[in-house]
């Protein structure tokens, strides 16, 4: 009798523990799904109790871990963690998505991670080639050579010359042709009907130096005995001088202009020289990268150490003095210039495809 009741005390024993780990996986189960664990019965606590010995060598904390990962969301239930793949972005894309119709506070979305939505890169690459389309069409669409009717506002209007002889009429528009077909990218001119005598420059300043994008306009008279003589050339300056060449009351030293000393081709040459290398020359000899040692003075400490930090303070002057004339030049716009050229000045300080021709 004894033996028939210590055998089924056994057999209860198993059944006990085999129910045991069955509702323990039901509980883990319950716990995911927000149920809660009073619904098991007092027989499983029982059945806890007697088992207990038995299962020494479980350990709990690798099981409830495997019954975690087994409740997937297919429900296939293979337990495997290896399998499991965490995608972080699109958990929080459909986090992002559930509160797309809510209207919440800047502050607070700015402050929620999964709410700041991904832009698609595509769009936005796609967007910045149109933007810089239309810029490239803006700039193709200024004219570097045009005419306008007149120059009320030109230094030399008031000095009026003879410009009856056919000869000199045509070396003037022997000039204009080879400026309309030659001008480089940055240099733009402009001549009135009215008066073939008069032109009006502007020259963006170089890369690599103080006037880096720079605009100064210079005012041209081709006078009565050209081109025998050389043109006279007149700098609006705004009052600052920028450059040893280039003095505040608009004097421009040049060998090509008869107002400084050269030799050779520095000089004018009435059956070669012409006005598109006066405007080249000014551009690249006067506005260049180190301008300190345009000044006579200075030229023989060029590449040495105290003329290179001479040199390096006056380029920083150079810079500000070059802002401060552009701002100029917005504020009083040469005639002539306050459409084409100075569309390429808003252009330059702005890049943007707002500016009108």
């Amino acid at each position: 009798m004894d033996a028939e009741y210590s055998a089924l005390e056994q057999g209860s024993s198993s059944c006990r523990t085999a129910a045991w780990v069955d509702s323990q996986s039901k509980q883990k189960r319950q716990r995911c799904q927000g149920s809660s664990s009073d619904q098991l019965g007092s027989s499983t606590s029982d059945s806890l109790q007697m088992a207990e010995p038995e299962l020494q060598d479980f350990n709990y904390g690798e099981a409830e871990e495997e019954d975690y990962y087994m409740d997937d969301d297919d429900g296939d239930g293979d337990g495997d963690e290896s399998e499991y793949e965490f995608d972080e972005a699109d958990f929080n894309q459909q986090l992002a998505d559930k509160f797309d119709d809510l209207d919440l506070p800047p502050g607070v979305e700015a402050t929620v991670p999964w709410l700041q939505k991904i832009e698609d890169s595509g769009v936005s690459t796609t967007s910045e080639l149109e933007f810089e389309d239309d810029i490239t069409k803006k700039y193709k669409a200024f004219k570097q050579f045009y005419t306008v009717q007149n120059f009320s506002d030109h230094h030399y209007a008031n000095k009026v010359i003879d410009t009856t002889r056919r000869e000199w009429a045509k070396r003037i528009q022997h000039e204009w042709k080879i400026l309309e077909k030659d001008l480089p990218a940055s240099i733009y001119v402009c001549v009135a009907e009215d008066r073939m005598d008069c032109l009006r420059a502007a020259i963006i300043g170089p890369k690599g130096t103080p006037y880096h994008d720079g605009l100064f306009f210079f005012d041209v008279q081709f006078t009565s005995s050209y081109p025998s003589s050389p043109p006279s050339v007149y700098y609006h300056s705004g009052g600052l001088r920028l450059n040893p060449n280039l003095y505040n009351c608009g004097k421009v030293c040049l060998s090509l202009l008869g107002t400084w000393s050269g030799y050779g081709c520095e000089t004018w040459n009435p059956a070669q020289s012409t006005m598109l290398q006066v405007l080249v020359s000014i551009q690249a000899l006067i506005l260049n990268e180190k301008p300190y040692f345009n000044e006579p003075g200075y030229a023989s400490s060029a590449n040495t150490a105290s003329g290179e930090k001479n040199s390096v303070q006056y380029n920083k002057i150079t810079f500000l003095h070059s802002c401060r004339t552009m701002l100029y030049s917005l504020r009083r716009p040469p005639e002539g210039t306050s459409i084409a050229t100075m569309g390429r000045m808003f252009f330059f300080l702005y890049s943007t495809p707002s500016v009108e021709k």
